[in-house]
């Protein structure tokens, strides 16, 4: 389920601060040396760095 538009471009990483992207069911950070996916359960973004993981 996509999240709404407007939310993607408010949301930020919470450990770096780099835009989040879309991918599958998770959201993954854009910066560079971060690449934490945080992980969307029932169309709410987790964005707790205790629950994400590195993207496979």
């Amino acid at each position: 389920m996509p999240l709404e538009a407007g939310l993607l471009e408010i949301l930020a990483c919470p450990a770096c601060h780099s835009p989040l992207e879309e991918r599958d069911t998770e959201l993954v950070c854009t910066g560079q040396d971060c690449g934490l996916a945080y992980p969307v359960r029932d169309g709410i973004p987790v964005l707790l760095v205790d629950e994400a993981c590195r993207p496979e």
